[in-house]
């Protein structure tokens, strides 16, 4: 069994990637594929914009909140990434949290859960897959894409899903389970 971690990409007031995040980590729960599930809010993380010295290939992190964001991500076999989509693109919050580190992501699946406007964050989902790619994970085919999100979020800033997202959300914890096994070996002979 293996950790999956549910990273919320916005960090703005009155966002609602937490609402979308907390519903995730329970349809993953449900699904039971994963021994352990988090979610890693990049609000709570708090990284400033890009401050280490040298490339994160190179692994020689020199602030402590480096250190913490590494391990947080070494620990993790897969992911979720709860996105919006900003300017028909990915946030700039999001693509600070996977530029400040490299081995860490590497021989690793990602899901996408996007929400935003009539296009859902496809957008934006499209953008950030030739950044993954060349960090060596694996972005599953499939997806959930929330289309005007809002009318999802009830009066508790609960989302309150229908079926289409909920089967969705099934289709892409399978392929992650998957993924995250087939890639196991990858990522143990990296480890080594």
């Amino acid at each position: 069994m293996s950790k999956l971690e549910i990273i919320v990409a916005s960090t703005r007031p009155g966002r609602v990637g937490p609402s979308v995040a907390d519903w995730i980590e329970k349809e993953a729960a449900e699904h039971g594929g994963f021994s352990e599930i988090e979610v890693v809010d990049l609000a709570e993380v708090n990284l400033p914009f890009m401050n280490e010295p040298h490339h994160p290939r190179l692994g020689r992190y020199t602030h402590q909140h480096t250190r913490d964001w590494s391990a947080k991500i070494s620990e993790a076999d897969a992911f979720v990434f709860v996105m919006p989509e900003y300017n028909f693109g990915y946030n700039a919050e999001l693509k600070n949290a996977i530029d400040y580190l490299h081995s860490e992501w590497q021989y690793k699946p990602v899901g996408m859960v996007s929400y935003g406007g009539v296009a859902a964050g496809t957008r934006a989902v499209q953008m950030i897959k030739q950044v993954v790619t060349t960090l060596k994970m694996t972005p599953v085919f499939e997806a959930v894409s929330i289309p005007f999100v809002h009318q999802f979020i009830d009066d508790d800033k609960r989302l309150v899903p229908n079926e289409i997202m909920r089967g969705a959300a099934k289709a892409m914890l399978d392929e992650l389970v998957r993924m995250t096994e087939a890639l196991r070996p990858l990522r143990e002979s990296a480890a080594s």
